[in-house]
């Protein structure tokens, strides 16, 4: 029977599940409250990339998490008046939930007894001078036996080698019960440490700490290789997004590397895409025929269409027929000339297995598009954390010498960084979300492409900055004159590229719910541009309302100026307007 409290957290999950990715979550408000904060941080680790205006986690190292574990075992052992090896028993039974433990307890304590194998009254060990070890059955005197609550002796030998063969085999032990089959006392941690060597006792408090995380769906292991922090969830509101003390990124959901604004589902997909054969039958069947003796696939990269086929086969076909190289000559148009594929291929014979062909082709370049990015901006983004991690360990402090500034007055240098970091993370994971989005739903993916585009070549734009302009500084021989200008347009790119990837986050977090297809007025304004894509977002003041985006940039347009291009940023303003409505700066 589940406690209130756990059935609170279970339903808050559940709508976390339900609600997060369909824009829900207040994150795509009109206003920008609820948006993606993507710098501004004030910590110097980059562990801290993204900053949470509302953190609904908390990170625990070793010691936390003991101090937690001590915590609840305590306050079990105060309420139920139990000694604490016995509220550890209990806590270890009910997945470490204090409130679940309180309501079983008051609601039928014989039965959580007997389910624990807590007695209510402990059996003492027979009063005699020796007694019989109920395993190897040879009588010892009294005080070298030892039983559970239940008071089956055994001798200390016997009780060793349970034990630490009971440890040996894992977590398991921590359940552990009394040798006597017909008997569930619970055996507790007094009896260990009592009775088990010093590594198995070692192992068994190793095994205790892990449980008190594993065992609670409130709490989860960083899923870092090496990493021994753990996670505590709270839930009901905020991010999936967890930021560890290691410098990983992971979602509470799914585990995997944080993927905001993709949802876990299409996350999964992806991942099991990338790791599945089935591109390789895509690859296959795009690039090779098989042999029409022994079916074999093969590849043709190079050469005429005689084709062999690799011992002990040795058939040999013509590429474009397949059919023996032997029947081929001066009647069929030439070796290198199969008319009789020409006209097989006029009478409709290969049409079936040239269109699986063409399909697969069109299938795997889609995929190879889509998959190349990705995996681009995430070796970008490694080379993006190194670069971070350099500037702010060596980098920064050369910086502070040769421009003679303290460097508290260098921190916009490393916040680029980490928008840069937290920015390629994004940008990689769109190109999952835009894999899988429908083809049919052109305004969508028109949309989606332009806000894509606009933050890609933004971040391009920073990193650019970041990356090779600030170059020169750092070899001047004295201060520059000029490192002040740069500051402002360092600074000005990184707010102008955290703006670009709040509007993508938001409209991907919303499913691209603003986008209105003009597809059915496009015959009504053949007098536009070409190059309008017919896409418009609704009203809202940060969504530029009634601005028809244009696929090749915000470029001044063609309609006669209504719009003007900011030199800084490249967004396209109102030609009323004297200041960039993105980046804020004045017109020239």
């Amino acid at each position: 029977m589940d406690s209130e409290d756990d059935m609170h957290d279970a339903n808050d999950l559940e709508s976390m599940d339900d609600d997060f990715y369909s824009g829900d979550t207040g994150m795509g408000s009109d206003n920008g409250d609820g948006a993606y904060d993507f710098g501004d941080n004030e910590s110097d680790g980059s562990e801290d990339i993204i900053s949470h205006r509302q953190q609904n986690y908390i990170i625990l190292s070793e010691a936390d998490i003991k101090r937690h574990q001590e915590d609840d075992i305590n306050r079990v052992s105060t309420v139920l008046s139990l000694p604490r090896v016995s509220a550890c028993i209990l806590l270890r039974h009910y997945n470490w939930s204090v409130s679940r433990v309180h309501d079983e307890w008051f609601a039928d304590e014989e039965n959580v007894r007997k389910a624990v194998g807590l007695l209510e009254k402990p059996i003492e060990m027979e009063n005699a001078q020796e007694l019989c070890c109920g395993i190897c059955f040879e009588n010892y005197p009294r005080d070298m036996m030892s039983s559970a609550a239940c008071g089956h002796p055994f001798c200390g030998a016997c009780w060793r080698g349970y034990i630490g063969t009971s440890i040996s085999d894992g977590p398991g032990s921590l359940s552990l019960r009394c040798p006597d089959p017909s008997c569930g006392a619970a055996v507790g941690q007094d009896m260990i440490n009592f009775l088990a060597s010093d590594e198995d006792k070692e192992k068994y408090s190793r095994y205790l700490l892990r449980s008190y995380i594993e065992d609670n769906r409130k709490t989860k292991w960083c899923p870092a290789p090496g990493c021994d922090f753990a996670v505590e969830f709270i839930m009901g509101s905020g991010s999936y997004d967890i930021s560890c003390n290691c410098s990983y990124g992971f979602c509470w959901n799914c585990t995997e590397e944080a993927h905001r604004p993709v949802d876990c589902s299409t996350v999964a997909k992806w991942i099991l895409k990338n790791s599945a054969e089935s591109e390789n039958m895509n690859w296959i069947l795009a690039n090779s025929k098989p042999c029409p003796k022994c079916k074999r696939p093969i590849e043709k990269n190079q050469g005429c269409m005689h084709i062999t086929c690799t011992p002990p086969c040795k058939f040999e076909f013509c590429w474009l027929c397949l059919g023996a190289w032997s029947e081929h000559g001066e009647r069929t148009g030439g070796f290198y000339a199969c008319n009789r594929y020409e006209s097989a291929k006029q009478e409709g014979a290969y049409d079936e297995s040239e269109r699986r062909r063409e399909m697969a082709k069109n299938s795997l370049e889609r995929y190879t598009h889509y998959y190349e990015r990705w995996a681009t901006n995430q070796s970008s983004r490694q080379k993006a954390l190194a670069d971070l991690h350099s500037m702010q360990t060596e980098k920064l402090e050369k910086l502070s010498d040769k421009q003679s500034q303290p460097e508290s007055q260098l921190k916009f240098v490393t916040e680029a960084w980490s928008q840069i970091v937290e920015c390629r993370r994004v940008l990689k994971w769109t190109y999952a979300y835009g894999y899988y989005l429908p083809e049919h739903e052109r305004a969508k993916r028109q949309f989606f492409e332009y806000l894509q585009g606009e933050a890609e070549s933004g971040l391009e734009r920073l990193h650019q900055c970041a990356e090779k302009e600030i170059q020169s500084y750092f070899e001047a021989d004295s201060p520059s004159k000029d490192f002040n200008d740069f500051r402002t347009k360092l600074a000005g790119l990184t707010s102008v590229t955290r703006n670009y990837f709040e509007n993508l986050v938001r409209a991907l977090e919303t499913g691209l719910k603003d986008v209105e297809s003009a597809d059915n007025q496009a015959t009504c304004s053949k007098s536009s541009s070409s190059k309008s894509i017919g896409v418009k977002i609704k009203g809202g003041k940060n969504k530029v309302a009634g601005i028809v985006y244009r696929s090749v940039g915000p470029s001044r347009s063609s309609d006669g100026g209504n719009v003007w291009s900011c030199e800084r940023c490249t967004y396209a303003n109102s030609k009323f307007a004297n200041t960039c409505q993105m980046c804020h700066l004045q017109r020239t």
